[in-house]
């Protein structure tokens, strides 16, 4: 397809709901499947945090190409085309795809690091009065402290996202450059963003709801080893499931336009 013929759909609020409702019809298509990428990712995820500062730099770096697989699995399955162990890295194969979407996760990278830095400069010297000269910093001081930036990061973090969300699939399907990609993505975003924050306040009511029915589990005396299984089969679940919602997001605001 032309990128120049791209058009981002208008949506109403209520496709926040409907994205997650088309995305658990995915998941009924081939729930073993999207059980085994969410139990991938986790692990990737929980290796990459064990490793210090590299293990984060790396899971950020391969944040778009990982999404970019999640897409393609979930376009599969909409097809009705099963999703075997040997498919998942396929779109790797095409010509360019796994440069750009390096290049795209480099790029994501580079802006959270700036977003950080931005967000903690005003506040550095309260940071480093908070930190002292004591082998054992005050850590209640610290944690007063880092609230503002956190803040200021989480606005910018908001901004990342929306110019970053499509990018993935704009880049890996359409083939656009970076620089259009994430203007089109975040016109795309602007353009839904009623529909995007009830997506995202769904999403965090089901993930709060579930854990205060864990919180309920543990007052009534289970177990802790059976607490962190139905936590962790929980979150593999919650975590499928929401992989299988991205892809009606680009379907329906792109109309499913893959060249």
């Amino acid at each position: 397809m032309n990128p120049l013929s791209l058009q981002a759909a208008i949506l109403p609020p209520s496709a926040g709901w409907g994205w997650i409702v088309q995305g658990y019809a995915l998941f009924r298509r081939q729930p073993l499947a999207m059980i085994f990428w969410s139990t991938t990712t986790s692990f990737l995820i929980n290796l990459g945090s064990a490793i210090p500062i590299l293990g984060q730099i790396l899971l950020v770096s391969l944040t778009p190409l990982l999404t970019f697989l999640t897409l393609c699995a979930c376009r599969q399955l909409s097809l009705g085309q099963r999703m075997l162990p040997g498919l998942w890295l396929r779109p790797l194969q095409t010509a360019g795809v796994t440069g750009t979407l390096l290049r795209l996760g480099f790029a994501y990278l580079g802006c959270t690091f700036l977003a950080a830095v931005v967000a903690i400069l005003p506040f550095l010297p309260q940071l480093l009065d908070a930190i002292g000269n004591q082998a054992q910093p005050d850590y209640e001081a610290l944690a007063g402290v880092m609230t503002r930036p956190m803040i200021v990061f989480g606005g910018f973090y908001v901004l990342l996202s929306a110019l970053f969300w499509h990018a993935p699939a704009l880049m890996g399907w359409h083939r656009l450059p970076l620089r259009r990609a994430l203007f089109y993505s975040m016109v795309a975003c602007w353009r839904n963003k009623w529909a995007i924050v009830l997506y995202v306040a769904s999403w965090a009511a089901v993930f709060f709801g579930l854990h205060q029915v864990l919180d309920m589990l543990a007052a009534t005396g289970l177990s802790t080893t059976v607490l962190i299984w139905l936590s962790l089969i929980m979150d593999i679940l919650i975590t499928a499931l929401l992989y299988c919602s991205f892809y009606p997001i680009y379907a329906t605001i792109f109309r499913d336009s893959v060249s």
